[in-house]
């Protein structure tokens, strides 16, 4: 290897000029992890190393080299892996600010493909022992190494919070466990305390709830001052009436581990106010919508209350508007993509709920003889803002042609009423006013097994978004039997698996033989399709191994680390899985938000998950990157389980 070598002031040489150091401390925290690193840290790796120089086409690193002996950063050029594990990976690609071969360099072990310089190409070497005692002093360089994929993700996320600070409307974050709140200890009385007793309580306290505990602490009930007015005081119940009379039972309560988030949906699906929390079956603490939402004048149970409060269409699609400046007063909290999606989903959900049970209402059906489907990314719990309409109908009858035309009718007006509101047709037709999708538990059933057991691919390719079908509005028992049929039955039809696999892998990640992103030029734009060459690859991976492994979640998350922890995959590659999903899904709500906000409408389907590489910052454009990998390595695991 003919590398032209240029030692960098080192301790035992002369210190480095104040110029000199100055620039190259400046180049390096244009990047991370050196833009999070202390100062004295980013000197520290500056003299430590030493720098290379490596003509174009010239051999960086190859596994005959032995074990890694430094980490290189790349200041200039550019380098290419392939070769070996690479081969079949489709090559790597690190240009200008990217440090590598971080696991080779911690594990002290040869590099198991042959890196090339493309350019000319400059790096600055540090040297392996050096790099473990700065990474002992340095937190935020030892995490990068330890946890580079989520540690891109969390820098992505902080610059979003950032850029979104001025819209920011809560104080506390919806990941925080609730045993992380400030306790407070919850007012309680026994079920034979008289009324008296509970309401002096609240007065003294001035609160807005007393519990009902039993003998070993757990909760039995609650009573609220929402429901005095219509429990006590206009039936004019006498003070002495015990408690347990009048109390609000069975009540909902929470675990310390679990969220503000599990709390928020709590309250909204479940129309309460206050959430005991409990720990060891006893209750510690009381956490209600006032503490969660205390400066943020725009709440989930604001916006679900008068989603259900509409009366009329017009007003349901100005409530659809709120659920867009909800989500965007998140986004600049923060908030990860996996709770702002099922955020979105739970109101949309909400929303079409109270659409059918309006059309429901006008028409005289009876929605326990039926209930609404929510198929693809609505049945995931994982909508974005741009969205169309993916739903059907399971209704019953002991006649299904006879009954089947006014079941349509009312579909087609709840699918026109959604439209309405800002969700769109479905251009593949995929809704409740098709009369394939307007059905009786048995024809489901049995379209179902035809898919699974006689399907040709491309009928699977359409039909996929079926399988993550969920009830969200009348008789949601009626869903309950088609979920069990697909859940338990696909892992035992092989030839539907393998057409599942072969499906899920029709869509590939835009990365070219370098292993650098393949945009598509249009108007002088480079572009992504951040759900087809994107999202969609891990849609499809996880439905296909939660399938295969009975494993009955929707959302895409929960099957892949059911996935992963069914099979006994490490935890790494399944967080890394994980974490690319969420920022694709993040980076989607980014653009979809902006555009939103920018046009002051849902921006139309071709354009709402398009990203143009140019406009993003370095930690985004690289953890874009990253993500595309993870999802090519997904698909190579496809592969190797379903092609052999």
């Amino acid at each position: 290897m003919n590398q032209t070598t240029k030692p960098l002031p080192g301790p035992t040489a002369t210190s480095p000029s104040t110029s000199l150091l100055q620039n190259l401390r400046q180049e390096l925290a244009a990047h991370p992890p050196f833009s999070q690193m202390a100062p004295e840290h980013v000197d520290r790796f500056i003299t430590r190393s030493r720098q290379a120089y490596f003509a174009p086409g010239e051999t960086v690193l190859a596994p005959e080299m032995g074990a890694v002996e430094h980490l290189y950063f790349v200041r200039k050029g550019g380098v290419t892996g392939k070769q070996g594990l690479a081969d079949t990976a489709g090559g790597f690609d690190y240009e200008a600010g990217d440090l590598f071969p971080v696991g080779a360099a911690l594990g002290r072990h040869p590099v198991t493909a042959t890196y090339t310089a493309e350019d000319d190409t400059f790096c600055l070497l540090l040297p392996a022992g050096e790099m473990h005692e700065l990474a002992a002093s340095s937190a935020a360089f030892g995490d990068f190494l330890n946890h580079r994929v989520a540690k891109l993700l969390d820098l992505s996320r902080r610059a979003v919070q950032a850029n979104y600070a001025s819209q920011t409307l809560a104080e506390q974050s919806l990941e925080a466990s609730l045993g992380t709140l400030p306790r407070r200890a919850p007012a309680s009385v026994p079920p034979t305390a008289p009324l008296l007793q509970a309401l002096t309580l609240m007065h003294e306290r001035r609160i807005g709830s007393v519990l009902v505990t039993g003998a070993d602490g757990g909760a039995l009930g609650i009573l609220t001052r929402h429901d005095v007015l219509g429990r006590v005081t206009l039936p004019q119940r006498p003070l002495s009436t015990p408690i347990s009379e009048v109390m609000t039972s069975p009540i909902f309560t929470l675990t310390t581990q679990q969220t503000a988030q599990d709390a928020a949906l709590l309250m909204s699906r479940r129309g309460v106010r206050h959430v005991p929390i409990v720990e060891g079956g006893r209750i510690v603490s009381i956490v209600s919508e006032r503490d969660l939402f205390a400066l943020q004048r725009l709440s989930l149970k604001q916006v679900s209350t008068s989603i259900r409060a509409a009366r009329d269409l017009e007003t349901l699609r100005a409530q659809a508007g709120s659920i867009h400046r909800f989500a965007r007063n998140l986004l600049g909290q923060g908030v990860h993509a996996r709770q702002l999606t099922e955020l979105i989903s739970h109101l949309n959900d909400v929303l079409a709920a109270q659409l059918v049970e309006q059309v429901a209402t006008r028409r005289g059906v009876d929605l326990r003889r039926a209930c609404w489907l929510a198929f693809g990314s609505e049945g995931r719990g994982e909508q974005t803002i741009s969205t169309d309409q993916d739903n059907g109908l399971v209704f019953e009858s002991d006649d299904a042609e006879r009954d089947r035309p006014a079941w349509l009718a009312f579909a087609r007006e709840v699918n026109e009423g959604l439209d309405f509101c800002g969700y769109p047709l479905c251009k593949g037709n995929v809704m409740a006013s098709n009369p394939q999708c307007c059905l009786t538990p048995a024809e489901w059933a049995s379209r179902f097994e035809s898919w699974m057991e006689h399907g040709a691919p491309e009928d699977l390719l359409s039909a996929s978004i079926y399988f993550d079908l969920r009830g969200v509005a009348g008789n949601e028992a009626l869903a309950g039997p088609l979920r069990t049929l697909i859940t338990r039955g696909a892992s035992s039809l092989p030839r539907f698996m393998k057409q599942l696999a072969l499906n899920a892998l029709t869509r590939r990640p835009p990365l070219n033989w370098r292993g650098a992103l393949d945009t598509r030029e249009e108007d002088g734009r480079h572009l992504i399709d951040l759900k087809l060459q994107g999202t969609a690859i891990f849609v499809d991976a996880a439905r296909l191994y939660a399938l295969a492994h009975g494993i009955p979640e929707t959302a895409t998350r929960a099957r892949l680390e059911g996935f992963a922890r069914h099979t006994g995959i490490e935890p790494q590659e399944a967080q890394a899985w994980v974490t690319a999903f969420e920022f694709l899904q993040s980076l989607r709500l980014q653009v979809q938000l902006t555009q939103d906000a920018a046009s002051g409408a849902v921006a139309a389907a071709e354009d709402a998950n398009l990203i143009d590489v140019d406009t993003l910052n370095d930690i985004d454009r690289r953890m874009l990157k990253e993500a595309m990998h993870v999802a090519r390595r997904l698909q190579q695991r496809i592969e190797l389980d379903y092609q052999r």
